[in-house]
């Protein structure tokens, strides 16, 4: 068990922080929980007392939000995100996290900023929509970006908010999605010996916080507007974007 204070000062906001977004808003903030961690343990360690808190926070989320998914999309992004999580295990302890981080940081920030010039200069109507291909992708890059930091949000959100779900099935969606990914990834994280007495300890200290997060998180999604929501999807994409290209630059 981690028993440095100075570490709980970063752990109660990242864990609070991640289950807000979770339980309200897709889980796109939540990509900042484990860069927080990784400011005072490594980032490997930081995913690990993660992890079993993110499978509690899904089965409040699930229940929260049960029936309101989309099965459609959910049986063509699960099997891609398979072939992601496989793939994150086999590079595991050959793969730089820095180099993933600054890639998912570009896309993020380049496709949020055609979102918002393709809505001053054109209409809804005139932005594609993505197809089964493209769901497929951000299917398999969601799955090997979770498996790497938890980071699979943006990915997934930049196909789901192309294909006009309305912001209940946007968020239904994504919390089933992750739910089935967190869970098939517990058992390549015991493979790899990531879940050893400490970080399990430290787990259970912090999961209490878990449905306060995903509570808040609900709460809050019942009370903005649709239109605030998407425009705050975006923000958040943004801003995740920003830091996932300064966190892999400064882990060059």
């Amino acid at each position: 068990m981690i028993s440095d204070p100075v570490f709980y000062l970063f752990a109660v906001p990242a864990v609070l922080i991640f289950g807000i977004s979770k339980g309200g808003f897709g889980g796109g903030l939540g990509i900042v929980a484990v860069p927080m961690l990784a400011l005072v343990i490594s980032p490997v360690q930081a995913a690990a007392i993660l992890l079993p808190i993110l499978c509690l926070m899904d089965l409040f989320s699930v229940w929260a939000f049960r029936g309101r998914w989309l099965f459609d999309e959910i049986r063509l992004l699960v099997p891609a995100s398979l072939v992601g999580i496989g793939i994150g295990a086999a590079l595991f302890e050959y793969m730089s996290p820095a180099i993933v981080r600054l890639l998912l940081g570009v896309v993020t920030i380049v496709f949020t900023l055609h979102y918002w010039i393709g809505n001053r200069f054109g209409t809804a109507a005139s932005r594609p929509h993505f197809g089964p291909l493209a769901g497929g992708i951000a299917g398999a890059t969601a799955g090997f970006t979770s498996f790497i930091a938890h980071s699979g949000g943006p990915p997934l959100n930049m196909y789901l908010l192309r294909r006009g779900l309305n912001r209940t099935e946007f968020v239904g969606t994504t919390v089933l999605f992750f739910t089935a990914v967190n869970y098939v990834k517990l058992v390549p994280y015991a493979w790899l010996g990531q879940f050893d007495s400490a970080n399990l300890a430290t787990s259970a200290i912090l999961a209490p916080l878990a449905p306060a997060g995903i509570g808040i998180g609900v709460w809050l999604h019942h009370r903005v507007s649709e239109t605030v929501f998407f425009r705050v999807i975006y923000v958040l994409l943004f801003a995740v974007g920003v830091k996932l290209v300064n966190d892999g630059l400064t882990g060059l």
